[in-house]
């Protein structure tokens, strides 16, 4: 039967299969939730939606993905629990199947609440996962896991042109063979996981290493990478939730088109994870975040006033650039705080949905008042604040000390 013996545990290697398991999970995962804005140009037609209202939508759905992440992520670093990411995904089915069949913009809210739920519940279990296979290669341990939702979320909305939009909103329901699928993965990693539990209690405790730094200086860190997350979550949800319809505006084109440019940007994000999570365990992650997010922004501020053909490639190159930062943002801030690996994910993954939901709801609003080229032209600047990078120690120059 697939997925029936799980991999065994060796603390010293990097477990590929679980890695790959989790890649895919993940993918699962993402593909289920990047269901929602890709389906915006069908909700918004089928219930006559705002701009605003939109923005709301997405704020839901963010709101629910991020609230509980540190919540799920602090008590899952006291008490593990292997089997958590299958409950997660258990909501997500709710939420697709709600979504598919919903009559009314109160209906899709629900659906959207229930899969951000899932989702965040998912996240922080699953991050350690990959953590705790990564064999020390952490960087590209986080990268494969990455690239696994940022491939699901940029497969979204090409199988909602291929499979959903000719057909109508009820369409959503193949989704649900993702979800089954995924719970099979699951499975397997939780067999893995309660391994690698029943391996930590057979083994006399290791000292954790803590970084040689003031408390002072490892919240300073903190909030820098926090104002990243800012800058890249906000801009991302402004590509996300809103290039649709700014195409199909500007150049005239239609909602098959718009989603394909939609997938250059989502793919670019999953090859620039890849990417920036295998240079930072090389070269160090400060200057990995530091390139990814101030070296897009040159780019950003000519989308607004490019034509048809270099939109493609600058929404292209922005998500290859800006993605490279996210795996070594999560494992830089791990490193800061190696006794709270599931709350540092869960903050970490919980801020960026919430300031993607906040700033989607902001924006929608912004458009209405204005104009989506003007949203725009506003967020080109967001990627400057990378110069805050600037103030992050450097983790391959700083001496270690045994945790009290």
């Amino acid at each position: 039967m697939i997925f029936k013996k799980a991999a065994t545990y060796q603390p010293d290697k990097t477990s590929y299969p679980i890695l790959i398991a989790i890649c895919f999970a993940h993918l699962a995962n993402d593909l289920v939730q990047a269901v929602i804005p890709a389906s915006y140009p069908l909700l918004k037609e089928n219930f006559h939606l705002t701009f605003a209202q939109i923005g709301v939508i997405t704020f839901c759905f963010q709101l629910a993905s991020s609230l509980l992440q540190p919540v799920v992520g602090h008590y899952t670093d006291k008490h593990p629990q292997p089997y958590s990411q299958i409950i997660g995904m258990l909501f997500s089915f709710v939420g697709i199947i709600a979504l598919s069949v919903a009559h009314s913009y109160y209906a899709v809210l629900f659906a959207v609440t229930m899969v951000g739920i899932g989702s965040s519940i998912f996240h922080p279990e699953s991050s350690r996962v990959a953590y705790l296979s990564s064999g020390g290669k952490r960087s590209f341990a986080q990268s494969i896991f990455q690239i696994g939702g940022n491939t699901g979320t940029a497969l979204a909305p090409l199988l909602m042109a291929w499979v959903v939009l000719p057909k109508g909103q009820l369409s959503i329901l193949w989704f649900i063979a993702v979800v089954l699928i995924a719970q099979l993965i699951l499975g397997y990693i939780a067999r893995w996981y309660v391994q690698v539990l029943a391996y930590s209690r057979t083994q006399a405790k290791k000292a954790i290493q803590l970084p040689d730094l003031s408390q002072g200086r490892i919240v300073g860190a903190i909030i820098v990478l926090l104002i990243l997350i800012f800058s890249k979550y906000v801009y991302v949800a402004s590509i996300t939730s809103y290039l649709q319809f700014y195409l199909m505006d500007k150049f005239a084109i239609s909602e098959i088109s718009a989603q394909v440019y939609l997938f250059y940007f989502l793919i670019a994000i999953a090859l620039g994870t890849l990417f920036g999570g295998f240079l930072g365990d090389i070269i160090g992650r400060k200057y990995i975040i530091w390139l990814s997010v101030l070296g897009c922004a040159p780019f950003t501020m000519l989308l607004p006033y490019a034509n048809e053909f270099w939109t493609g490639i600058l929404v292209s190159v922005i998500g290859l650039i800006m993605a490279s930062a996210f795996p070594s943002i999560l494992v830089y801030a791990q490193e800061l705080l190696p006794k709270k690996i599931g709350m540092v994910s869960g903050l970490f993954y919980g801020f960026a949905f919430g300031m993607g939901g906040l700033g989607a709801a902001i924006l929608g609003w912004f458009a209405d008042q204005t104009s989506l080229e003007v949203i725009y032209l506003v967020c080109s600047y967001l990627p400057l604040l990378g110069v805050v990078a600037y103030f992050l120690p450097d983790m391959k120059k700083i001496g270690y000390k045994p945790s009290e």
